[in-house]
């Protein structure tokens, strides 16, 4: 499967409409799945590209020990 054909099928996948979007309606579903699909991959290729996202990667010796409560 080419390029071409991927892209092809996740948006013919993706313009399913979500119970929710169906609820509110939409003009063009094809449209609105090719913008959602080219922003999450914009997101994926840059993990800073999503606006007011703070992505924190800390391995386990970085975090706070849990504190169990008293039996």
């Amino acid at each position: 499967m080419s390029h071409d054909q991927t892209d092809a099928h996740r948006i013919e996948s993706r313009a399913h409409l979500l119970p929710e979007e169906a609820a509110a309606g939409s003009d063009d579903p094809h449209a609105q799945a090719e913008a959602i699909l080219a922003e999450s991959d914009r997101r994926e290729d840059d993990r800073n590209a999503a606006p007011d996202t703070l992505l924190e990667h800390r391995t386990s010796d970085q975090t706070v020990p849990a504190i169990e409560p008293p039996d």
